[in-house]
């Protein structure tokens, strides 16, 4: 088998990982070189490659064995909050990170690299804008909230994805008008 992954307890050695649980779908391990206290991670124990796979009984149970498992782990940490990543990258098996926080600890909270100015929001939350990387134009984030939405609540939603659909920042959005357009206010 060559997925380190699916080899479960077998290849924990070679991540330096140290199972913690497990049921008939699920496993949950630890690293064992960490930076934080409970640095773990959840996997499914069939070869599921991206989020994007992720289907059949494993994907009715992610969110109760999510809770489950991130509960435990900020009561047994005395954690402010878990972290919760999927970045994708490295080894193709789902593996959702999960990394208790506390202040002042080693995680780095940001998910914007390069140097961060902080705006204050009216309502007192925190906008994070990255110095080195605009963030996209408004225009496009509302097409693809548009394309996204289509394709959660149309007709074709339980449908096999249809080829992708992007626009440029540039792009008339005009195309979109006989489609809904794309989403007016926050939504």
């Amino acid at each position: 088998m060559s997925c380190l992954l699916c080899r479960g307890r077998e290849g924990d050695a070679e991540l330096r990982r140290a199972q913690v649980w497990e049921d008939r779908l699920w496993r949950l391990t630890m690293s064992l070189g960490g930076y934080v206290p409970g640095f773990s991670y959840l996997e499914p124990k069939r070869h599921i490659p991206y989020i994007t796979d992720l289907d059949g009984e494993e994907a009715a149970t992610l969110g109760e064995v999510l809770a489950k498992v991130t509960r435990a782990l900020r009561e047994e940490t005395a954690a402010e909050l878990v972290y919760v990543y999927v970045f994708g990258g490295g080894i193709p098996h789902l593996h959702i990170t999960l990394a208790p926080h506390r202040e002042g600890d080693a995680l780095y909270d940001r998910l914007l690299r390069g140097e961060i100015v902080e705006e204050k929001q009216p309502s007192g939350a925190v906008r994070l804008i990255s110095k080195e990387f605009p963030p996209i134009a408004e225009e496009r984030q509302r097409a693809t909230a548009a394309g996204v939405q289509r394709r959660l609540s149309g007709p074709n939603a339980a449908a096999p994805t249809p080829p992708k659909r992007t626009i440029s920042d540039q792009e008339d959005l005009s195309r979109w008008e006989g489609e809904g357009g794309p989403p007016s206010g926050n939504g």
